[in-house]
């Protein structure tokens, strides 16, 4: 059986009509009952890049033994013209995160998924140092696993001052290599303590990987790109996912 975190991460295929648009990459929450399907907001709705998909599909396994089996979960985004994904905004303005609730009778005919919670939400963020190693678990350029439908793993490392908004923004900062197709990916730290570094998902969520940073000054012939991302706080999670 594979680790709990990679089965908690999907792959997202946006689509319009019969079209396929994107592909990027997601993770499941559970609280109060329902589950989420959370990524990137500009995953789900680009108005500024004309990326409008009317809705998304995932794989989710069927078999936490035989991970080659999955079932294909199409997730509609409206209905009836109303919008089913939800999106915050704060002081800084709109949070690039979004939820989109999930069927609760897709989700029982498959039973090798795992979903993050509440709980696994980092609450002390002082405890979370400046240069501490994290994971980003995506789907760079679309490339995963293929066969057992398994996402891969980048090494990162927190790049900023971990609970203080980066330049007034919902965000922090990672250090690590990331390509397209990895926005929505979860930003997470392993447990190694308390009621959470027993469970089967042992890992602290700290963010929502959204996009590479770059600087619009940056000589594109001399200076190399900074390396940097932006990582969402995820705590929006609770607001997004309130009854």
């Amino acid at each position: 059986m594979s680790e709990s975190l990679l089965r908690a991460c999907v792959q997202v295929s946006t689509f319009l009509g019969g079209g396929l648009l994107t592909r990027a990459s997601g993770f499941l929450f559970a609280r109060d009952g329902r589950t989420w399907l959370a990524t990137s907001a500009h995953v789900v709705h680009d108005e500024a890049a004309g990326h409008l998909p009317d809705r998304v599909g995932v794989a989710l396994h069927v078999d936490d033994v035989d991970l080659t089996r999955t079932v294909q979960v199409a997730v509609p985004l409206y209905a009836n013209g109303v919008a089913l994904w939800r999106q915050a905004s704060d002081t800084g303005g709109q949070v690039d995160v979004a939820v989109v609730p999930l069927d609760a009778a897709a989700l029982a005919s498959s039973r090798g998924w795992e979903a993050f919670g509440p709980e696994h939400l980092e609450g002390a963020l002082e405890q979370v140092e400046v240069g501490e190693p994290a994971l980003v678990v995506g789907f760079p350029l679309g490339f995963h696993d293929t066969v057992h439908h398994l996402p891969v793993v980048r090494q990162a490392g927190i790049a900023s001052a971990f609970g203080v908004r980066f330049q007034g923004q919902g965000y922090f900062l990672t250090d690590a290599r990331t390509h397209r197709g990895t926005s929505g990916a979860p930003v997470v730290v392993r447990a190694r303590s308390g009621p959470l570094a027993a469970s089967r998902l042992p890992w602290r969520l700290l963010g929502v990987h959204a996009s590479r940073m770059d600087m619009g000054t940056r000589d594109r012939d001399l200076d190399e790109s900074l390396g940097l991302n932006a990582a969402w706080y995820a705590d929006v999670l609770l607001a997004l996912t309130r009854p």
